[in-house]
């Protein structure tokens, strides 16, 4: 048989297929192969007879056979097979961080993972920053959807994003993010710390990831912690390709392995400065670059 992982707990992997859930225990042979199982995993598993589960109080057991070939891959959390992460940012109250924004595109380029931009408390926000925020990355490509979520606003066009993905949600504490999750799943939904896997001794155990279905092929990953991941697999040398809006102009720079930065006659700069580069996210840009250069050069 086939599912999708969505669960996984010391060793213990809780399996969902259309019809039914299972608890399952992988073999050995992934051990071997150094491959561990995660949520988000698409797995074949072979059901057990009930007399011979080796899972307390649990009615469907299996023991997992293969993992099928992951699409994408975090990581920190370990996630498999997300195709996008919905990135929250609050207008007013906390005011929105571009620095981690960009740090969070810059990433999920880099794993080629979909993302979408949500600016929420919008009508807290007097001066409509908002609108010029949304200008600055609607202009490089980016989905940007602005929501009131107390109030239900953009909710719909949130929903019609999700289906028929798997989606992770990250954005700092107090921006709003489990008031957005509560009004999908029209209910108030802990997704934080909740665990229904046991292991063999009842002795319950923590999770990092959880997938949520929200519909017919669509989840909601509960990522605690996700808003902290870093990006320290990017060499510095690359992260240029990770804004996606500098591919147009790096063909203009003069040296060959320009960082964009100190050099002379360079093609993003060049773009800077006749107004088709965002000034914060170019300034962005050096910071995150000489953060992860730092970070390489001191990693030994």
């Amino acid at each position: 048989m086939q599912g999708i992982i969505v669960e996984a707990s010391t060793n213990l992997y809780r399996i969902k297929t259309n019809e039914k859930e299972y608890v399952a225990t992988a073999r050995g042979k992934f051990k071997s192969v150094d491959l561990t199982p995660v949520v988000g995993d698409i797995v074949d598993f072979s059901p057990l007879e009930k007399e011979h589960s080796i899972v307390e109080n649990e009615e469907n057991t299996a023991v997992l056979e293969k993992i099928h070939e992951r699409k994408t891959y975090v990581k920190r959390p370990r996630l498999a097979n997300i195709t996008q992460i919905i990135f929250v940012l609050s207008s007013k109250h906390p005011k929105p961080d571009l620095l981690l924004l960009d740090k969070q595109l810059a990433f999920a380029e880099f794993l080629h993972i979909r993302p979408i931009i949500v600016l929420n408390k919008i009508d807290l926000d007097d001066k409509k920053q908002f609108m010029e925020i949304s200008k600055i990355y609607e202009n490089i490509g980016y989905k940007v959807i602005r929501t009131m979520a107390k109030m239900g606003e953009g909710i719909e066009e949130i929903e019609a994003i999700l289906k028929n993905n798997i989606s992770a949600f990250s954005g700092n504490s107090g921006v709003g993010k489990s008031t957005l999750i509560n009004c999908l799943f029209k209910e108030n939904k802990t997704l934080e710390g909740e665990i229904s896997i046991k292991n063999k001794r009842g002795k319950n155990t923590t999770t990092d990831v959880k997938l949520y279905e929200l519909d017919n092929n669509t989840y909601i990953a509960d990522t605690p912690g996700f808003s902290t991941f870093d990006i320290y697999e990017i060499p510095y040398r690359d992260l240029y390709k990770y804004f996606i809006e500098f591919e147009e102009y790096v063909s203009n720079c003069k040296y060959i392995g320009c960082s964009h930065i100190k050099e002379e006659e360079c093609g993003v700069k060049e773009g800077l400065k006749d107004g088709k580069i965002s000034e914060s996210r170019y300034n962005n840009y050096i910071k995150i670059y000489n953060e992860l250069k730092d970070r390489e050069d001191h990693k030994w």
